[in-house]
């Protein structure tokens, strides 16, 4: 039969092994619930350290009230770096381009780069090779521009009801500013969403790349970092190189952010609010430690 009375007291926080004291049922009288979202986060903490929720639960619990406050801005991917097709290019001279960098969808402009008129899904250049009368611009699916300011749960929202998985992000001039896609957003509740493209931890925390470039995992072990580029980085107060570079800035680096360490270059690729995840490494030459000296 059901408690006509039942507690106020959170389900997950009630000690259902023993009996309550009176002095644990007066301070309930006495002890508010959580007002803030600051309050109720604490009062998750004390659920987790009594392993009443794990690590996990309460680390997408946290996302959830992170995503709240972050913007599109935030996280978006910025103009510089995103991967976009030219309409006026014949597919086959960026076919290879779309494998290599292995997205499923790219945005396509026309004449300049802050004149977007599409997205290209990946899939729909099959019919290239299938179809003699293929048109690139009538594939296109319909671009969606958002502005800077807009908040994640809210495009979370949008990309649900209107089934989209991608945004381009507009500044306050109608510039182009970058891009955000629904695994962004999804990262910042849940971490970072691998795929069969994605680094392998355990295998390829260092990755070289046919530019010369290396891609190294934010959770590589410094150790293992010096090791592979000759460096003699500390790993006394932090044992990741992600963390690194977090301790040499004093905050998580974001998206695109560059970090020289001599004599290795750093460039964000892949970043949330918590830690880093996919870096782009390079070799500084000699010839670039001496500008940067003279400079």
């Amino acid at each position: 039969m059901n408690d006509p009375y039942p507690s106020s007291k959170p389900a997950y926080l009630k000690q259902v092994d023993r009996p309550r004291s009176l002095l644990e049922r007066l301070s309930d009288l006495i002890s508010p619930e959580p007002d803030t979202r600051a309050e109720l986060l604490e009062v998750l903490q004390e659920a987790h350290e009594r392993n009443l929720i794990d690590a996990d639960s309460l680390s997408m619990i946290e996302g959830v009230f992170q995503v709240s406050e972050l913007t599109a801005g935030d996280i978006m991917v910025p103009s510089a770096q995103m991967d976009l097709v030219n309409i006026a290019d014949a597919p086959e001279t960026f076919i290879p381009f779309m494998q290599q960098t292995a997205h499923s969808r790219f945005p396509v402009y026309e004449g300049s780069r802050d004149n977007i008129i599409g997205i290209l899904l990946a899939k729909d250049l099959l019919r290239y090779y299938t179809d003699p009368a293929f048109d690139l611009r009538e594939t296109l699916r319909p671009a969606v521009f958002i502005p800077e300011s807009k908040r994640l749960n809210i495009l979370l929202r949008e990309f649900r009801i209107n089934r989209n998985h991608i945004a381009i992000v507009v500044d306050e001039y109608g510039g182009v500013a970058g891009l955000v896609t629904i695994e962004d957003v999804l990262e910042q509740i849940v971490g970072d969403i691998e795929d069969e493209f994605d680094l392998d931890e355990d295998q390829d925390n260092i990755l070289p790349m046919p530019d010369g470039s290396w891609r190294v995992h934010g959770l590589t072990e410094i150790a293992q970092f010096n090791e592979a580029f000759g460096t003699g980085f500390s790993d006394h107060d932090v044992d990741t190189v992600g963390g690194l570079l977090s301790n040499h800035v004093g905050h998580v680096p974001h998206r695109g952010e560059v970090i020289t360490l001599p004599p290795i270059r750093f460039e964000v690729l892949r970043a949330d609010a918590r830690q880093v995840h996919l870096l782009q490494v390079r070799r500084e030459s000699l010839a670039d430690g001496a500008s940067a000296a003279g400079a």
